[in-house]
């Protein structure tokens, strides 16, 4: 096997994980009083790679873990198969989940295209106004104009202010929903089912064995590791 390959029983992205943990009980082993023989004994890198080597037995300490964690990961990832046997949505469930997106979308038209309009028209009647009554500071009609336009930019304000409020109404309605709190709860089982394989493989997998490899040194026959091989009968020169 290659020393560099875990076994296909781990996930491709559970066995980088379990790479990264190995590597982290090693770069800490000075700091842990049973692993304190490492480097004396045997090198990081022996033992790195007797570990990867015997990672199906080392995994297996934290079996049921990693079932758990695996199968809650699934269910946040395809929430559809743990709902398939429910039967079809109900029709009232269906259109409001329909009417849900085009009703967030109709407000968030409005919250943009209401003050750029009213903003727009403000700005033109004030320009308009304003170069009015540059060329002819007595003409009535520029008075007209301006106010149009302050009313206009009073328009824009009051627009923007409904547009927040609009818009913070939807959030706090969407983040509210039973589906959006399921979520949540369910993304929080997840870090919990990992965050328990984790210490299960750390507490009963990883570091036990690195202990009985440092006590009892098995017998390991990395190529890279190994010195030459004279033979039974070879005689020193």
């Amino acid at each position: 096997m290659h020393m560099n390959s875990l076994p296909q029983h781990l996930r491709s992205e559970d066995r980088r994980e379990f790479e990264r943990l190995l590597d982290e009980v090693l770069r800490s082993a000075p700091h842990r009083p049973e692993l304190a023989a490492v480097g004396q004994r045997l090198s990081r890198a022996q033992l790195r790679a007797m570990a990867i080597d015997a990672s199906a037995l080392i995994a297996a300490a934290a079996a049921v873990e990693y079932q758990r964690y695996v199968r809650v990961r699934d269910e946040l990832r395809h929430p559809e198969q743990g709902s398939g046997a429910a039967g079809p949505a109900e029709p009232n469930a269906v259109a409001a989940d329909l009417a849900a997106p085009h009703g967030a979308g109709a407000v968030a038209v409005v919250a943009v295209l209401a003050p750029l309009l009213s903003a727009t028209a403000a700005a033109i009647f004030l320009l308009i106004g304003y170069i009015l009554r540059t060329l002819d500071p007595g003409q009535s009609f520029a008075g007209t104009m301006l106010t149009a336009g302050w009313v206009f930019g009073a328009l824009t304000v009051a627009a923007l202010l409904v547009a927040a409020v609009g818009l913070l109404v939807t959030a706090l309605r969407n983040g509210a929903s039973p589906e959006s709190r399921a979520r949540d709860a369910a993304a929080e089982e997840v870090v919990r089912a990992r965050t328990d394989w984790e210490d299960a493989l750390l507490e009963r997998g990883i570091v036990p064995f690195l202990q009985e490899a440092l006590t009892d040194r098995p017998h390991y026959t990395g190529s890279e590791h190994a010195g030459p091989d004279h033979g039974p009968g070879h005689q020193p020169d």
